[in-house]
């Protein structure tokens, strides 16, 4: 290939990717046209700086829930955020965008309560909360038995298939966010995206890819 013929071939590069990118963050700027329900039973594939997990999703255990989760993946919001909260023996949350426009646009898209019909046992995954109808888009994977939650609303829609142990294996040595800890700091995060964790955090593990699997 002539140095002429590499130019052009990373300039287009650059315009694809841009392009990508255009269409990837109007997908995302209206939360409320992003409703499309979500099959009874789908698989998603998050592939991490630590290798691939699967989870599956029962729309049964929770419609709410999993018809938000199954738009957000579909539409690329994961791709390229951080684990930003890993307790060692309780659970991993996820799913604050990288970008700050996109996160300012999903902060208070909320989704009603789903009654909760599952246990946040091991490898189950549930949206956080901050109080009764208050989920948007963080999730987080329940470590280990934390039959606690279930009490205080938190109602799993997925569990991990295959790949927990890559879930085992996420970076966890910053411990719990601030102000109760000396992690990342969520507001911080939603301000200042992924500029902000890779500057304060950069061990964090985070999401490449997180795709509908057919």
């Amino acid at each position: 290939m002539t140095p002429r013929a590499i130019v052009l071939f990373c300039a287009a590069s650059l315009l694809g990717i841009g392009a990508h990118y255009a269409a990837y963050a109007a997908s995302l700027s209206d939360p409320a046209s992003l409703n499309e329900q979500a099959p009874a039973v789908y698989k998603a594939k998050f592939d991490t700086t630590k290798g691939p997990f699967v989870v599956e999703v029962y729309r049964g255990w929770a419609p709410n829930g999993a018809d938000r989760f199954y738009n957000l993946v579909k539409n690329g919001f994961y791709d390229n955020a951080r684990f930003f909260r890993v307790i060692e023996d309780f659970m991993v949350q996820f799913g604050i965008s990288g970008d700050p426009k996109i996160s300012a646009v999903w902060r208070d898209a909320n989704i009603p309560d789903d009654p909760v019909k599952q246990s946040n046992v091991r490898g189950n995954l549930s949206f956080a909360t901050a109080g009764p109808n208050t989920r948007t888009t963080q999730v987080f994977v329940n470590f280990g038995d934390n039959a606690g939650l279930d009490g205080q609303g938190f109602s799993p829609f997925a569990k991990v298939v295959s790949g927990m142990e890559v879930v085992d294996s996420l970076y966890y040595g910053y411990g719990e966010g601030a102000p109760g800890g000396q992690g990342p700091n969520q507001g911080q995060i939603q301000m200042q995206g992924n500029a902000y964790l890779e500057k304060a955090f950069p061990k964090l593990d985070y999401i490449k890819k997180a795709t509908i699997e057919q």
